[in-house]
């Protein structure tokens, strides 16, 4: 027999299946040797109450043979004489696209402007030992996508837009661990993503499709409102029937080369602010109102929102146990990001702190039409720059001086590798995105106390949260209203936000290339 149920249970019980079927048993008034074995379901921490609690549904088997959860396994097809279909980007929408294009019996051909992950891992030691920032091979461009070394968190709320469970199994099949598949928010590490990423790169090219690197696009071939292939900053030109252009939020130049060649493109409101980072065992102690965490429970996260000046502020991208990333794609620039490894055991927890931005932000860059919120967002980026000493050092302020308006004397240790400046934080960003954010904190000091702290710093800036740019597409086909054959996918054309949503935006757009191409 097989009994599936609802627990609320400690976090020590919860930590294990023998601990939980222990309690299972106990519910149920039978023997615990009636359970043969306990299946996790859902998982999730609830930490309102002053006791943490963990809620957990499981299917549990009693006197029957117990069937472990079997990883999914995907049967692909060899594609190598198919039809090619070019995908721009290897991000996770341009890795599932490709996948999803070999289910369906076409031909991938990946063009990453980047390096493989090995490869790509050195240009990101030169830049935090060296400060020498690679364009073509960063913590945004290469193999994986900026999502290779950004955390790994694999939750979404586009629950409409595609099968999540699906993507999991794909990750899952990949190498991830299989606790991704029940609990609430998933999160894989970036110490393990990499390997991840690399037999997914194996299961396209096995079966068929190519993998490109250093193949920057700098055309598209566009004949008769369809477009035919693209071209690479080498001189190549790779011809296909149909583009995924999946570049990511952060590659600009494909941006201009759309504007350059009067493909439509529009302007996009995004966020932009700071990382904000505090010590764990401070985050631990407000969360779970308690001194010490303990073994049994994960580091703390948190979520928060408020609306100021008629704007949004919110955290974003939390990452507990966490570091500050550099993740500038060009010389000149400052700009920040957060991740965590598997474990989530560093001393600190950071999280983006950013405020919603639109039109009325980007007046004075009116004149640079559908690229002015890029331009608005570089010029953001740029004085960071500056501020910062000129040197990829990133301009800082302790958040008890952001309120307050004073320029910290002394900043507080923090996980930037490159180092930090002390500058008044009001200098460097937007006046409106300034006053939201003082506003904001005040009000998540009165949600989370202890939030606001001395010992906690903002470090600028957090602009990378999504695309500036987005690149219209037809509901119906997510073709190019203007050019055919062209599908803008993903988080760089204004259609996903996080790794799942831009691996399910893929797939969208490689299945509709399934069922105009049969037709």
């Amino acid at each position: 027999m097989k009994k599936t149920l609802l627990l609320r249970v400690s976090p020590i019980t919860a930590h294990s299946d023998t601990t939980l079927a222990e309690y299972t048993a106990n519910e149920l008034s039978i023997s615990k040797n009636d359970i043969t074995g306990i299946r996790r379901i859902r998982q999730s921490i609830d930490a309102r109450s002053r006791q943490v609690m963990v809620q957990v549904q499981v299917e549990v088997f009693i006197n029957e043979p117990f069937i472990k959860t079997e990883v999914q396994k995907f049967i692909f097809k060899n594609v190598s004489n198919a039809e090619p279909i070019i995908i721009v980007g290897s991000g996770p929408a341009g890795i599932f696209a490709a996948i999803k294009i070999i289910e369906l019996g076409f031909k991938p051909i990946i063009l990453e402007r980047g390096k493989e992950v090995s490869e790509r891992r050195r240009d990101i030691a030169q830049l935090t030992k060296n400060r020498i920032v690679n364009p073509e091979s960063n913590y945004c461009f290469g193999e994986g996508g900026a999502g290779t070394f950004s955390d790994g968190k694999l939750y979404t709320r586009s629950t409409k837009r595609g099968d999540i469970e699906h993507i999991l199994q794909l990750f899952v099949s990949h190498g991830a661990e299989e606790r991704i598949l029940y609990e609430a928010h998933p999160h894989i590490g970036t110490n393990k993503l990499p390997k991840i990423i690399s037999s997914m790169r194996k299961t396209i090219t096995e079966h068929g499709g190519e993998f490109h690197f250093n193949s920057k696009v700098s055309e598209l071939i566009v004949e008769n409102n369809s477009c035919k292939g693209v071209k690479l900053s080498s001189g190549e030109t790779v011809n296909g029937k149909s583009v995924i252009l999946a570049t990511g939020h952060s590659a600009r130049d494909i941006f201009f080369m759309l504007h350059h060649q009067n493909i439509l493109i529009e302007s996009k409101p995004f966020a932009l602010g700071v990382r904000i980072e505090h010590p764990q065992l401070l985050i631990d102690s407000i969360q779970y109102h308690c001194n010490l965490r303990g073994e049994y429970l994960p580091p703390a996260s948190y979520s928060l929102v408020h609306q100021a000046q008629g704007k949004g502020v919110f955290s974003f991208c939390m990452c507990p146990g966490g570091i500050i990333a550099p993740s500038m794609t060009n010389p000149g620039e400052v700009v920040v990001n957060g991740w965590s490894p598997s474990r989530r055991n560093n001393p600190y927890a950071n999280s983006g702190l950013v405020v919603s931005v639109g039109k009325d932000d980007f007046k004075s860059f009116e004149k640079h039409g559908a690229l002015a919120a890029l331009h608005f967002q570089q010029a953001v980026e740029q004085q960071a720059f500056v501020s910062g000493g000129k040197n990829l050092q990133a301009p800082a302020q302790r958040i008890t001086d952001f309120i307050s308006g004073n320029t910290s004397s002394t900043l507080p240790k923090n996980s930037y590798f490159i180092g930090t400046t002390s500058v008044n934080l009001r200098e460097v960003l937007p006046q409106s995105v300034s006053k939201s954010l003082r506003e904001g904190l005040i009000a998540f000091g009165k949600k989370m106390k202890g939030y606001i702290t001395e010992e906690g710093i903002m470090v600028a800036t957090e602009s990378r949260t999504s695309s500036p740019v987005r690149i219209p597409r037809d509901k119906e086909t997510l073709q190019h209203p203007q050019v055919k054959g062209l599908y803008p996918c993903g988080e760089g054309a204004g259609y996903a936000g996080g790794i799942v949503s831009a691996a399910m935006d893929g797939e969208r757009c490689a299945k509709m290339i399934g069922i105009l191409h049969t037709k």
